[in-house]
């Protein structure tokens, strides 16, 4: 094993070895403070802490939005109902409405009818008037050869009383309906006069039906448009209600897998804590393993100080010792879920573009010594709230 230093990895392996073994029985003491069982589950149980966290803030808004869709519908059936009733007035003020109009062609009728009438009686009591001025003026102008055709004309005194009485008579029978037209005439006047107060009354019905008519028109549209927003609404909220229950089953489903590699972790810790572990002597590094540590250590802890890029190159060469994990640096670096990178793609445009620094080939180097900075850990992450170990840089390793 080779002491801490930037001399290579075959400069004094002996006096490494002894420097490795007393930094493992340092870093075996540290575990009895940061149990290997308990830590190499944090970052799972954080994670699953936080799925299931957000798959209750989901619930939360998937029963709000529900709420929200009831409360819609609700407040939709409402206005359906105002909207009925709404077209009930509108119906019912549409018919006053025409009945009142039906009312008014009627009065234009009657009026029509009524001064036709009045026009005649005019005529009429102007013709009657007329006729007896002309009468009265006769009599009046003609007296004398009126009374003296009437003294030589009658046959009798009787004859003569008779042929008075007659003209008295024509001339009371003229006055008579000379003021029977007068009143006929009055009538027809007042009754023209009615007609058109009413007249005058339906236009003022119609008036007020017609602003009725447009204030509940303007209510229906209203009312229409409001309830078209509803069910816009909530067909919106309930296509959200459906995302969020189909983000819902994804979120237990990724519950279920973050329970299940937690429990896969918590095999593994078990194991790594009673596992065996080689000695770096007995590691063969192939061609190749420098640059991929040094690339992923680019990857992992380019931005973080020495000690971190050390210490990212330890955990890796400490998976390679322990039994529990690949014997080789490809085979830890590349198992399964293991390093974001590998998932994500960054490591493999690291190694094709060769972006590993000077420092990262020396903490590469330095770890494949088997010097290691955090003891026997074999996971490290950002820090998160419950999660103890070994702090460096950004990153806790434990």
């Amino acid at each position: 094993m080779k002491k801490r230093g930037d001399r290579g990895i075959t400069t004094k392996y002996r006096k490494g070895a002894l420097f490795f073994a007393l930094v493992a029985s340092s870093c075996l003491m540290a575990l009895t403070f940061f149990p290997i069982k308990g830590l190499a589950t944090q970052s799972t149980k954080q994670q699953l802490e936080e799925a299931k966290e957000k798959k209750q803030q989901s619930q939360d808004e998937l029963n709000n939005t529900k709420d929200d869709i009831a409360e819609m519908n609700e407040e939709k059936s409402s206005l359906q109902g105002q909207l009925n009733s709404l077209n009930n007035q509108l119906s019912e003020v549409s018919n006053n409405l025409a009945e009142i109009e039906e009312q008014i062609n009627d009065k234009e009728t009657d009026i029509e009818n009524t001064l036709a009438e009045l026009e005649a009686a005019r005529n009429t009591e102007a013709y009657q008037y007329s006729s007896m001025k002309k009468r009265v003026q006769f009599i009046y102008e003609k007296q004398n050869f009126v009374f003296w055709d009437m003294i030589l004309s009658a046959g009798s005194f009787a004859d003569f009383l008779n042929q008075n009485h007659f003209i008295e008579e024509l001339s009371s029978y003229d006055k008579r309906k000379f003021e029977e037209y007068i009143a006929t005439r009055k009538l027809i006047e007042e009754k023209e006069a009615s007609l058109e107060e009413e007249m005058n009354q339906l236009e003022e019905y119609q008036l007020k039906e017609k602003a009725e008519q447009s204030r509940v028109s303007g209510l229906v549209s209203q009312t229409s448009g409001s309830i078209k927003q509803y069910s816009n609404d909530i067909s919106d909220a309930e296509a959200k209600a459906e995302e969020l229950e189909a983000q819902i089953k994804a979120q237990e489903a990724d519950i279920k897998a973050l329970e299940a590699k937690l429990a896969e972790e918590m095999r593994l810790s078990k194991l790594a804590a009673a596992s065996k572990w080689r000695d770096i002597s007995e590691v063969t590094f192939a061609e190749g393993d420098r640059y991929l540590l040094a690339n992923l250590i680019y990857c992992e802890a380019g931005s973080e100080p020495y000690e971190g890029k050390v210490a990212v190159g330890a955990v890796v060469i400490n998976r390679v010792l322990s039994s529990v994990y690949p014997d080789t640096v490809v085979g830890v670096i590349y198992q399964n879920k293991q390093f974001s990178p590998v998932a994500s793609g960054r490591l493999a445009l690291a190694l094709a573009e060769g972006r590993a620094s000077a420092s990262c080939y020396q903490a590469a180097d330095e770890a494949m010594t088997g010097y290691s900075n955090v003891g026997n850990c074999v996971y490290f992450r950002t820090p998160v709230p419950g999660l103890s170990g070994i702090n460096i840089g950004g990153h806790v390793f434990y």
